[in-house]
């Protein structure tokens, strides 16, 4: 029998159970039973009952069901003779035949009480510990297993002492709080716990009614000191009742989680009938709202389909279900979209025209393209459009050109910054099976300004950068197809969207990273830098007026005349585009600014001899050209990112082996072309009467001054072949004359790029003849006149016709007698 504290009370009353005819009681408290026996009265020979799943401790009563065969001999002889028997645990409790070796050694003494015969044939019986024995030896197996034993005495101390009285009332302490956390037994237990006055039957008592196994009561039961024994139970008891404790916990939570969610939906029932009372919407006025929206909607028949499909998904969703937000939020982003809902383009092409050129100066050709394109649009009425990518320096007004494009047009506006852009998703959204799914930008911008057919900005193309999650100038691909972005799929939104009637317009300071599929799709629009002349215009218009403005002043608190802004440009900035040049007139402003609020006296009128004061020493020095009576220098002409600029080559011979040295931080290109002049030269000597042999004896050396400024490119040929050709004959180069043209093997002048900044910089530095290639002329007609005139340009085919025009026939001043070695006959130039 598996004797548990379920069983506590029952044990405790069990004196009242009316066990034989006469009705006596069966005590159950009593005094220590070791002092009820006396010690001639124990035998030192026990039959052995061998019991499952309990222990018996002493002065504990406990019934006991038998039904093995040995069992029932071994209690009927018993019950007839002294009832004393030896009542000891099995170790190995699947044994119905238990020998010695099955059994505990340590066991208690019982009396019988009372014995019941059941009427299936088990005899039940009553007992009652004594006494605690060890098992010294085994007489008899048969009929029943007997042993001789000796007994063991408690050595309980006193219980008047301190010790023995804390450990008792921590082990009713700890008694009580079990019987508060197991409602199952009755109040009344604890009366009867109280009334247990010896500690040694205390501890056996609890120690018998403990919810343990076998093991742990034997172990308790062998414990011979009485402190530790009660010490070894207290703590099996403080276990229990956390164990009991987190239980109960557990429990309570589950009732309340229970209780929750049964008030919660009786609530929510309220709440809807409430709604109903009140008129107010619900989820299914929710839904019935959404399906009136959708009859207004002018959409594609296959994307009302697919609207009428996720509404009906909704309908059957629980409200408290977490699906349930997420699909309103799609069907909601859904009737948000602007199908076919576009805005109505202006076609006054003269007002746009206006537009344009307010807002930017210069960049014709740009303008150009947008007037074309809006010319088709009116008289076809319906165009695909266009992908236009605007390609140019930092600065130079890409980005707020499309803003006066939008403008123009009537559109609304939209800007992308692609720039460090890495994720797919940022393109074409997510799924919706992903928590957190959001559409891409292109979808979320469109809904967002409520418009199909915006003016899109994509801003810094070339900067769209490619990781693990994807490749977003891939997915751009189909956006930027006129042939395919009628169809586009955003993964979010999972039907398709017409992006055909979207004017996107792509920025980029470089075409190198941008993908070569990509880059197919667009129309390219060069924008170029500004020129001196397009860079004072832009600040007296736009630059100064917006500084004023910003800085609290009235328009009449500051003047710039023209040459304050050309000095300002020159000196202090070296830009393709104007932010820097903003940044200083915003530098000179606030200048004003400040003396103003100072209330201090100042002139209002900004001179050129201010700007030094204002910003201090110049920061650039600008090329001028340098009439120099030397032989072998030339002018030529390059360009810079930051626009035109002229330059400087020098070479010089000295006495030598014919060593070449190219000096001035020069690219591979520019060297090529440098060896390419030398060999033409070489190989046609005699027509410029140069004595072949000098090549041999002279050391020739070519310099590009400003050696920290790396030089590349092919356009310095014909310059370096006049040096060279100069210094050889020592012939004098013609003054306030720059060049650019690449050269061949076979003496022909090829075109080169860049020829606007170039011939802007030849007039600033105050070159009066240029030499270019002829079919560079046509570059010169695309720049306006008032910026060539007094420039005589000189287009050329050959370097025959270069030397012709740079080369005079008188030398230098001091002229290099060059000659040949004694041994070798030559000629003296």
């Amino acid at each position: 029998m598996n004797y548990t504290l379920e069983n506590f009370l029952n044990h405790l009353l069990i004196g009242n159970m009316s066990v034989d005819d006469s009705d006596d009681l069966i005590p159950v408290i009593t005094t220590d039973p070791d002092e009820e026996m006396l010690p001639e009265d124990m035998p030192d020979e026990l039959p052995l009952l061998a019991v499952r799943n309990t222990v018996l401790f002493p002065g504990v009563v406990l019934p006991i069901t038998v039904s093995r065969k040995k069992s029932v001999r071994l209690v009927r002889k018993a019950h007839k003779g002294d009832k004393i028997v030896g009542v000891v645990a099995q170790r190995n409790t699947n044994s119905d035949d238990p020998s010695a070796e099955d059994l505990y050694s340590i066991g208690t003494m019982a009396k019988i009480l009372k014995m019941l015969v059941l009427p299936d044939g088990n005899t039940t019986i009553i007992i009652q510990g004594q006494s605690r024995f060890q098992i010294d030896e085994v007489t008899q197996e048969e009929p029943y297993l007997s042993a001789k034993v000796s007994y063991c005495k408690d050595t309980f101390p006193n219980k008047k002492s301190k010790e023995v009285k804390a450990l008792v009332h921590s082990l009713k302490d700890a008694a009580a709080k079990m019987l508060k956390l197991n409602p199952e037994i009755p109040q009344e237990a604890q009366v009867a716990l109280d009334n247990i006055d010896s500690p040694s039957f205390l501890t056996h008592f609890l120690s018998s009614n403990l919810n343990v196994d076998v093991a742990q009561k034997q172990k308790l039961l062998e414990v011979n000191d009485g402190v530790e024994r009660g010490t070894q139970l207290l703590e099996i008891m403080l276990r229990e009742i956390q164990l009991l404790e987190l239980k109960q916990e557990i429990h309570t939570k589950v009732h309340t989680d229970i209780d929750q969610q049964q008030r919660d939906y009786f609530l929510r029932q309220q709440i809807k009938v409430l709604q109903d009372e009140l008129g107010q919407e619900g989820p299914d006025q929710e839904i019935e709202r959404f399906r009136e929206r959708a009859m207004k909607k002018k959409w594609p028949e296959q994307v009302a389909k697919h609207f009428n499909k996720e509404i009906e998904r909704l309908a059957r969703l629980n409200p408290q279900a977490a699906e349930y937000p997420v699909a309103v939020n799609y069907l909601e982003f859904l009737l948000d979209l602007p199908w076919n809902e576009t805005t109505k383009d202006n076609f006054n092409l003269k007002r746009t025209k206006k537009i344009l050129d307010a807002d930017h100066y210069g960049l014709e050709k740009v303008k150009e393209r947008i007037i074309e394109y809006l010319a088709v649009l009116k008289l076809k009425k319906d165009m695909k459009a266009p992908i236009l990518c605007l390609y140019g320096p930092p600065g130079v007004g890409k980005t707020s050109l499309g803003r006066s494009i939008a403008t123009a047009l009537g559109r609304k506006y939209v800007r992308m910054s692609l720039g460090g852009v890495r994720d797919e998703a940022e393109i074409r959204g997510h799924r919706r099976t992903y928590v957190g799914a959001m559409p891409g930008k292109i979808i979320s911008q469109i809904k967002k300004v409520g418009s199909s057919n915006p003016v899109i900005i994509l801003d810094e193309i070339d900067k769209l950068a490619s990781d693990f999650r994807g490749d977003p100038s891939s997915a751009l691909l189909e956006v930027l197809d006129p042939e395919q972005n009628h169809t586009f799929m955003d993964n979010y939104l999972d039907v398709e969207y017409d992006l055909s009637k979207v004017l996107f317009i792509a920025t980029a300071n470089s075409l190198d990273t941008i993908q070569p599929a990509l880059r197919d799709r667009m129309e390219i629009i060069e924008l170029t830098g500004y020129t001196l002349e397009e860079k004072t215009e832009i600040a007296k218009r736009h630059l100064v007026p917006k500084q004023v403005s910003e800085h609290g002043l009235e328009e009449e608190d500051v003047k710039m005349s023209k040459a304050t802004l050309q000095k300002v440009i020159d000196d202090y900035t070296r830009e393709s585009g104007v932010r820097s040049l903003e940044r200083k007139i915003g530098q000179l402003v606030r200048n004003t600014a400040k003396q103003k609020a100072m209330e201090e006296k100042y002139t209002p009128s900004i001179k050129p001899e201010d700007v030094v004061k204002i910003l201090g020493p110049e920061t650039f020095d600008k090329e001028i050209y340098q009439d120099i009576d030397t032989a072998g220098v030339v002018t030529g002409l390059a360009w810079t990112s930051v626009g035109g600029d002229i330059l400087f080559i020098e070479s010089i011979l000295s006495k030598g082996k014919g060593k070449l040295t190219l000096s001035g931080q020069l690219g591979d290109v520019m060297k090529e072309s440098a060896m390419t002049a030398i060999s033409y030269l070489k190989a046609h000597a005699e027509l410029l009467d140069i004595d072949y042999r000098l090549f041999d004896q002279y050391d020739l050396h070519i310099h590009f001054p400003e050696g920290a400024v790396p030089k590349d490119g092919p356009s310095a040929g014909i310059a370096i072949f006049t040096s060279i050709a100069s210094v050889f004959t020592q012939r004098k180069v013609k003054s306030r004359l720059a060049m650019t043209g690449e050269i061949t093997l076979r003496g022909k002048v090829l075109p080169v790029g860049g020829i606007k900044e170039k011939i802007l910089a030849a007039k600033r530095a105050g070159i009066t003849d240029v030499i270019l290639c002829q079919k560079n002329r046509k570059d010169i007609t695309e720049i306006p006149d008032q910026y060539i005139k007094g420039l005589h340009i000189h287009y050329v085919d050959r370097v025959d016709d270069v030397v012709q025009i740079a080369l005079l026939k008188q030398k230098v001043k001091h002229p290099l007698n060059l000659t040949v070695s004694e041994d070798v006959k030559g000629m003296n130039i």
